[in-house]
């Protein structure tokens, strides 16, 4: 059993997502941070960051912060959804460390000047806009040749999904990303991830390109 820290964010989601596609199960354990509840101590001693998501592996006695490091403690747990070859693991690794510091920081930055704060600090907008686009065109060029992101559907995608999926707050169009819109919607038309992204329970839908 997995206990699971969480908000309807796109790191949340990273790893609710891969609870439901590796068949783990889990309970969820709300962690609303609109209300400032991640600063909580009880959850500061579980996540000394204060950042969802965090888990606890009750089968182990392991917390874990960090959804980079969950992903791959879960994928090694389970021997799912990482590449096993020391050529494709690595290819993955590299792309996942991708995700960590370029798409999801930048993106973070571009909800909060463009989305959040229109018109408030027009160079941060530029900035964040113009970097948002430059990073999609990166995943594009990966996907030219590819279904995924590493071949086979692998935690990757997963890490790298929930950020795409709120392109609107980001001034992107996926028509201007072919590939990238494929491979969006190839991911969210996956029940597992249809189940994952409505964590914790809200009755939300997946975002959908026109």
């Amino acid at each position: 059993m997995i206990d699971l820290y969480t908000w309807m964010t796109p790191n949340g989601r990273k790893i609710s997502i891969a609870l439901e596609e590796m068949g783990l199960d889990y309970t969820v354990h709300e962690v609303n941070i609109g209300q400032g509840e991640q600063n909580a101590p009880e959850f500061a001693k579980l996540s000394p960051n204060n950042k969802i998501p965090a888990i606890i592996d009750r089968e182990a006695g392991r917390p874990m912060m960090e959804s980079g490091a969950i992903l791959l403690y879960l994928a090694q747990k389970t021997g799912k959804l990482m590449p096993q070859g020391e050529d494709d693991y690595w290819q993955a690794m590299q792309w996942l460390m991708w995700q960590m510091a370029h798409f999801g920081p930048m993106l973070g930055q571009a909800h909060h000047f463009l989305f959040f704060n229109e018109g408030k600090a027009p160079y941060a907008e530029e900035r964040y806009e113009k970097e948002a686009k430059r990073l999609y065109q990166v995943l594009d060029d990966r996907l030219a040749e590819r279904d995924y992101v590493v071949d086979d559907y692998s935690i990757v995608d997963i890490a790298i999904w929930p950020w795409a999926s709120r392109f609107p707050r980001q001034r992107i169009d996926l028509n201007d990303f072919p590939n990238v819109k494929r491979w969006y919607l190839a991911i969210a038309e996956r029940p597992a991830v249809q189940r994952g992204y409505d964590v914790p329970k809200r009755g939300e839908e997946i975002t959908m390109p026109d």
